[in-house]
C-alpha cells in the first residue's frame, strides 16, 4: 500500500479528475465499485426522521386531548393539534432536505487498495482509507432491503467524526467508525470489499453463507 498508505486519511475536497476521487488512480490501482447512499435511508436511520415525526404526532394528540379536557370544542382541539403538527413539519422538512443533499453529494468508492468517501454538504471532504488502516468491516442488513457497511479502523487510527457525520456508526465518538450507509446493493458491495481486502492481505477467500462480518487481517476468514 505504499502510495495509498502515505496519504492522510482526510483531505480537502477539490477538483475531481474522476468523480468521487480526489485524483486519478495511480498505476496498478483499479476502481472496483462506486455508489452513493439512499436519501431515504439516511433520513430514517441517520437523522431519525420517523422518530421525530412520531414524537410530534404524540405531542399533537396530547395537545388536542388537553384542549378537550379543558372544555374546548372539537374544532379547537383539532386546531391545536394542527398547529403542533405544523411546528413539527418544519424540522422534519429540514432533515429530509438535508438527507437528500447529503446523499446527493456523497460518493463511496472501493478500489483494490482503499475505500474513498467523498462526503459533506456545505464543506465536502474526501476521506481516504487505505486497506492498511481498516481492521475489519461488518454488514448490517435492513428490513427495506438496503444495508450499511461499517468500517472499523485500526486502534491507532482516527477519522474525524465531524467530517464523517452522518456517514459513520452512531455513538462512536472517541473512535469513529466510517459507514457506507443505506446501500441499495449492500450485499454485492460487501462481497466486493471482502474480496479486495482478502486479495490485499494475500489471504484465501473463504465463502461464508449469510456472512455479516468482513475481516481484513491475516488469519481470519473473509466474505466471498
Amino acid at each position: 500500500m505504499s502510495a495509498a498508505s502515505a496519504r492522510p486519511p482526510v483531505t480537502e475536497h477539490g477538483f475531481e479528475p474522476v468523480p468521487g476521487l480526489p485524483e486519478r488512480l495511480p498505476e496498478g490501482e483499479t476502481l472496483l465499485w462506486q455508489g452513493r447512499p439512499g436519501w431515504r435511508g439516511l433520513a430514517r436511520r441517520a437523522l431519525h426522521v420517523r422518530a421525530i415525526a412520531a414524537y410530534f404526532a404524540l405531542v399533537a394528540v396530547w395537545q388536542a386531548a388537553s384542549v378537550a379536557a379543558d372544555g374546548g370544542s372539537a374544532v379547537e382541539a383539532v386546531a391545536a393539534a394542527a398547529v403542533m403538527m405544523a411546528i413539527g413539519a418544519m424540522p422534519i422538512a429540514f432533515l429530509v432536505a438535508y438527507a437528500w443533499m447529503a446523499a446527493r453529494g456523497a460518493v463511496y468508492s472501493i478500489t483494490n487498495r482503499r475505500v474513498v468517501m467523498r462526503v459533506g454538504v456545505a464543506l465536502p471532504v474526501t476521506i481516504n482509507l487505505p486497506f492498511a488502516l481498516i481492521e475489519s468491516a461488518a454488514l448490517s442488513r435492513r428490513s427495506d432491503g438496503t444495508g450499511d457497511l461499517v468500517l472499523r479502523l485500526a486502534t491507532k487510527q482516527r477519522a474525524s467524526w465531524i467530517a464523517l457525520w452522518p456517514h459513520c456508526r452512531p455513538w462512536r465518538f472517541t473512535q469513529p467508525e466510517p459507514m457506507l450507509r443505506a446501500l441499495p446493493d449492500a450485499e454485492a458491495v460487501a462481497q466486493t470489499l471482502g474480496r479486495a481486502l482478502a486479495a490485499a492481505s494475500s489471504m484465501p477467500v473463504t465463502p461464508i453463507a449469510n456472512a455479516a462480518h468482513v475481516p481484513a487481517r491475516p488469519g481470519a476468514e473473509a466474505m466471498a
